[in-house]
């Protein structure tokens, strides 16, 4: 059979939050200066886009943690304002140990922000990209999925389901890991399971959540509440693998009385939950983030444990710091999938990759340690971090990704 053979300058290979992300934020080069950009992604687009007074999202929606950082760079795409619509501000981080008087907060107030960082439904989150992606010029394949993938000289040959045949300058893979495309190219990934799981509800509760989000470690592992709309919280909740399954096989009346056990009253009782999803935890970082002619961003690069809400943060972070090293490349006359372009894309990115990644891992270890000793120094730890405000106040900038 003969293949459609097309010419691209750069393949986003998935149209999720990320890939779409980076299709949006590429605009000022495909609009300024011609760029060729193809989305790759298998799962069929919306046929239409709602209006914003339309969108209700369900109970069960899944939502993501948007640091005020990530919101700043949104505001610079100019999608910061139809967000906002549906974005509930979290405006105080509560951090506690199950059992231990220790507890720090971190507030926007004192930091001087109308908030620290954002939660959005992530259907909303789509939406307003995928609008924003609708008017630039890409060429979409989609439903289309990548059945190879091979160097070639200039950067990639990408052969599709659809029948055509992309030849990228630049190819991002930001399809979360889960094609194999990254076997097939040889790229090793490093895979530390936790021996986790998460286990994902939306809840309701009895009293205004005034935009406080709650990290509470325990003796399984952490357990986050996320300010949502109205009554409403994210819950995530995390378990030692195989022990999800007796709760999850609860009633909601069980469940609810459950999960006041293991966080408490703080913020107040909880009175329904919606679906319950489970999936497992491991920390999954791709050994070439980087090649010439070839990017890995998002999940397939980095997946984290949700404890410190840092994933997709840090994947938006490594999509502007692309854009940012593509935009140096065009302004110098280099390849866009050149080892200089690459090489000036990882002297970005490197660091505040390894310091993500090694303070979320380094959290669940640290209150993962079952000891009488190092449990009051944690305590001890958590009330020091309250009474020291300069520490407190860095902590709070970095979690926010205003420092790096």
């Amino acid at each position: 059979m003969t293949q459609n053979v097309s010419r691209v300058d750069i393949a986003i290979v998935g149209g999720g939050l990320v890939g779409a992300s980076l299709a949006a934020a590429l605009a000022p080069l495909i609009e300024g200066r011609g760029l060729k950009v193809a989305v790759i992604e298998p799962s069929p687009l919306p046929t239409s886009i709602d209006a914003a007074q339309q969108v209700q999202p369900s109970f069960d929606a899944r939502a993501s943690a948007i640091a005020q950082g990530s919101c700043q760079h949104f505001a610079r795409l100019g999608l910061w304002p139809q967000l906002a619509e549906q974005a509930e501000p979290i405006r105080t981080i509560h951090v506690s140990e199950r059992g231990r008087l220790g507890v720090t907060r971190l507030s926007a107030t004192e930091l001087g922000v109308s908030a620290l960082g954002h939660v959005i439904p992530n259907a909303w989150l789509g939406q307003v990209l995928h609008q924003r992606l609708a008017g630039l010029r890409l060429d979409w394949h989609c439903p289309a999925r990548v059945e190879s993938i091979e160097a070639h000289p200039g950067g990639h040959r990408l052969a599709l389901s659809d029948g055509e045949t992309l030849e990228a300058e630049l190819t991002v893979l930001a399809d979360g890991g889960r094609s194999g495309l990254k076997e097939q190219l040889g790229i090793a990934s490093q895979a530390t399971p936790y021996d986790q799981v998460a286990l994902i509800a939306n809840l309701e509760v009895s009293r205004p959540h005034n935009g406080m989000a709650y990290e509470r470690f325990t003796a399984d592992g952490p357990l986050a509440l996320l300010p949502l709309p109205g009554q409403r919280m994210e819950l995530i909740w995390t378990h030692r693998a195989g022990s999800e399954a007796q709760t999850l096989a609860l009633g909601d009346g069980d469940f609810l009385a459950r999960l006041q056990w293991a966080f408490g009253d703080r913020a107040g009782r909880f009175r329904r939950v919606g679906t319950r999803h489970c999936y497992p935890l491991s920390l999954v970082t791709a050994k070439e983030p980087t090649r010439p002619g070839l990017v890995v961003l998002g999940n397939a690069a980095h997946a984290l444990h949700p404890v410190a809400g840092q994933g997709f943060n840090l994947a938006l972070r490594g999509v502007m710091d692309l854009v940012a090293a593509l935009e140096a490349a065009q302004q110098r006359g280099a390849g866009l999938g050149s080892a200089e372009t690459l090489a000036d894309l990882e002297r970005r990115r490197g660091a505040d990759r390894h310091n993500v990644i090694r303070f979320s891992d380094g959290l669940i270890r640290l209150f993962g340690i079952d000891n009488g000793w190092l449990s009051h120094a944690r305590a001890a730890g958590l009330v020091g971090l309250n009474l020291v405000g300069p520490l407190r106040r860095t902590l709070a900038r970095r979690a926010m990704g205003l420092e790096r």
